[in-house]
């Protein structure tokens, strides 16, 4: 009882975590990996938490023998040489040469071959300080910070950094994966239901490695095919005097150089060491997941993003009212 009492702290704890609503928790999965990944968790919590009981259990044991044999009443003796040699060198070796070829039975599964089907929607992914690049190659398009993908179908992932490494995890979907540069690395992602879906750079990359997240969004096929139909197009041109003058003041302040709008009539609108925003209007958040996408945002954004995300490599802009004005409305118009 009492090596029962020394565990149930953690016991709780590990209880109250499991059933917090996140939208990066591990031990709620929406995708067949990330089940095999909460599979694997859930064994190896009970074994460690098992070993823990018998440890502390042991140790009881030990003392309580301690304070008989300094009372005169130790009763009979046990050979505890034998116990040891047994424990030791013969059931744990045994359940960790267990454990062991479980979790690699549970990572083949996580991670199948992912050349098996040239033809499967891709989705190339990579890591900038401090932002995701999205590119479909199949359908030419290319986002940032939030990636679309059909509900129940394996979406094929070819992911790299263009600066240092990083790593791609989106954790109710699969494991976590490296983002090297000059290497592409693969992976399988897959959602079983429609959802929002949260991913984080789980490896530490610079000032901002904890504001640079992203979303998976999962829909019904149908709708996935509307999404690419849409995002496949060029920006509109703008109608609105307000907007057309926002666009003149875009390219003014060299903002193409940067970021990539397709759809602006110059050659050299397509720089791609910012995000794409030909359909910025349409993203849930700025800057990689750090701020909802709302005009008083932008605006905060546009004018100081070091103190919003430091490290940030945009560097700050302040544009007169009338101009910082007609510029909002043309990057909201982008949809």
């Amino acid at each position: 009882m009492a090596a029962v009492r020394l565990v149930a702290p953690t016991l709780l704890l590990t209880a109250a975590a499991a059933s917090c609503s996140s939208p990066q928790n591990v031990l709620d999965p929406h995708g067949p990996a990330a089940m095999r990944i909460e599979e694997l968790w859930w064994v190896l919590f009970v074994m460690g938490v098992t070993v823990s009981i018998v440890v502390a259990a042991l140790l009881l044991l030990a003392i309580r023998r301690g304070r008989q044999r300094e009372r005169g009443t130790q009763g009979r003796e046990i050979n505890g040489h034998y116990l040891v040699s047994i424990g030791a060198g013969l059931i744990t070796p045994a359940v960790i040469f267990a454990l062991a070829i479980y979790s690699y039975v549970i990572g083949a599964g996580v991670y199948p071959p992912v050349d098996e089907d040239a033809g499967a929607l891709t989705v190339e992914v990579t890591g900038h300080q401090f932002w995701w690049e999205v590119r479909y190659p199949q359908y030419d398009l290319v986002s940032a910070n939030e990636v679309v993908i059909p509900v129940g179908r394996r979406v094929r992932f070819l992911v790299t950094s263009r600066d240092v490494i990083h790593s791609f995890w989106v954790p109710q979907l699969q494991g976590k994966i490296d983002m090297i540069p000059g290497h592409t690395t693969r992976q399988w992602l897959q959602a079983d239901e429609p959802g929002r879906y949260r991913g984080q750079c789980a490896e530490f990359c610079g000032a901002s490695h904890a504001l640079m997240a992203l979303w998976v969004f999962a829909v019904p096929e149908e709708e996935f095919g509307a999404w690419l139909d849409a995002r496949r197009q060029p920006a509109l041109e703008p109608a609105d005097p307000d907007v057309r003058e926002g666009r003149a003041v875009f390219v003014a302040a060299e903002c193409h150089l940067c970021h990539a709008t397709r759809g602006v009539a110059r050659p050299e609108a397509l720089g791609d060491a910012g995000p794409d925003l030909t359909h910025l209007a349409t993203r849930e958040t700025l800057a990689a997941g750090t701020l909802p996408n709302t005009r008083g945002n932008l605006t905060a954004w546009i004018s100081d993003p070091e103190r919003i995300k430091p490290g940030a490599r945009m560097p700050p802009t302040v544009f007169p009212p009338d101009q910082l004005r007609a510029l909002l409305d043309y990057l909201q118009s982008l949809r």
